[in-house]
């Protein structure tokens, strides 16, 4: 996959997670195309991702908005580093979905 399309793909999973916005930033645009230089699959990002908003989702405390890609650096390196299963991406997806129902939250 050529960098224009990674970019798009990260920016994609990166503007549809709860409390991020519609768009990203040329800073972010700039960190995917680093991920893509380091050989990151973006099943990796999709399922950091979706971890880290599960756990904010959960927190009994909300936080303010997500206002970055950046935020989400220490958990992709996390996942990168231990490789879960693919099913456990399809899990935190439903996971968020509960925790949507359950908060309210976008």
């Amino acid at each position: 996959m050529n960098v224009q399309d990674y970019v798009r793909a990260v920016v994609a999973l990166y503007v549809a997670m709860p409390e991020t916005p519609d768009s990203a930033r040329r800073s972010d645009r700039d960190l995917a195309a680093q991920l893509h230089v380091q050989n990151i699959a973006l099943s990796t990002i999709r399922t950091a991702l979706l971890l880290a908003s599960a756990r904010r989702l959960a927190r009994s405390t909300p936080l303010p908005p997500i206002r970055s890609l950046h935020y989400f650096l220490l958990v992709i390196a996390e996942v990168h580093s231990r490789t879960p299963p693919p099913s456990y991406a399809d899990y935190l997806d439903a996971k968020i979905t509960q925790l949507l129902d359950t908060t309210g939250a976008r």
